[in-house]
């Protein structure tokens, strides 16, 4: 993910690939138990699928690895060994947040002009709900520098990475549509289009009139925005300002 957008596809997976395989090869060689190096180096390819640009390019980084591991027929391997690779995925990308948006990240320039439409006190408490590594973190710190950023993500290794490269903001592991959104003065998301109707109405129903929801990409269906933003790139930016003025959503 680092430098997945200075990289041109398939080269982050070839490079995850040939790492993994290396790693695999290297400490066969050095008498480690073959259970042992599949594990070493089905982590190093579950952690390399963070550069994949998309779901489906991180979905085949971690496997590749595995996959080409069974085709080859590698001996010395049990059956249940075959398990480690899957059990990596989940604990990168569980299932209950397979619903919302799989590590997208945020272009670092893509909220500069928010403050400027949706200003903000010093001190106000910002979210990110469904933080990932903390590229939309880093986005709303251009914007809001004075503000308070925090950040939630369900997958613990991930809110660790977000965590270690956000150390200015405080980043939790948890669900975001369970944590409590009252205390913010906007929440920011960067998910999917069949995720903005429940964004809305949590937004509706917790955060106090004036507070903001802002959305990367994806608009809340049925409800009109206060304003919007095009991003460099294109995006485009969804502001809307609580209560929301559309009561159907």
């Amino acid at each position: 993910m680092f430098f997945s957008l200075r990289m041109p596809w398939p080269l982050p997976a070839l490079i995850a690939w040939a790492g993994a395989w290396l790693t695999f090869v290297a400490l066969q060689r050095a008498a480690v138990p073959p259970v042992a190096a599949l594990v070493v180096a089905c982590v190093l390819g579950t952690a390399a699928s963070l550069l994949g640009g998309s779901w489906w390019r991180r979905g085949l980084i971690a496997a590749g690895f595995p996959l080409s591991l069974a085709l080859l027929g590698a001996a010395g391997l049990p059956t249940w060994s075959w398990l480690v690779p899957l059990a990596l995925l989940m604990l990168v990308y569980p299932l209950n947040a397979w619903r919302d948006a799989p590590v997208f990240p945020t272009p670092h320039h893509a909220l500069q002009s928010l403050g400027a439409q949706a200003p903000l006190p010093a001190g106000a408490r910002v979210l990110d709900a469904g933080s990932g590594l903390g590229d939309g973190l880093k986005a709303l710190r251009l914007a809001y520098p004075a503000a308070q950023l925090e950040g939630i993500e369900w997958s613990w290794p991930l809110r660790l990475l977000c965590a270690l490269r956000c150390p200015w903001a405080r980043v939790r592991r948890g669900d975001m549509w369970t944590a409590d959104w009252s205390p913010f003065a906007m929440v920011y998301l960067f998910q999917r289009p069949e995720s903005m109707a429940r964004a809305a109405a949590k937004a509706q129903a917790e955060m106090a009139p004036g507070a903001w929801l802002v959305s990367l990409e994806f608009a809340v269906p049925g409800a009109l925005p206060s304003a919007q933003l095009r991003a460099p790139g294109g995006r485009v930016v969804w502001l809307y300002r609580l209560p929301l003025n559309r009561s159907e959503v």
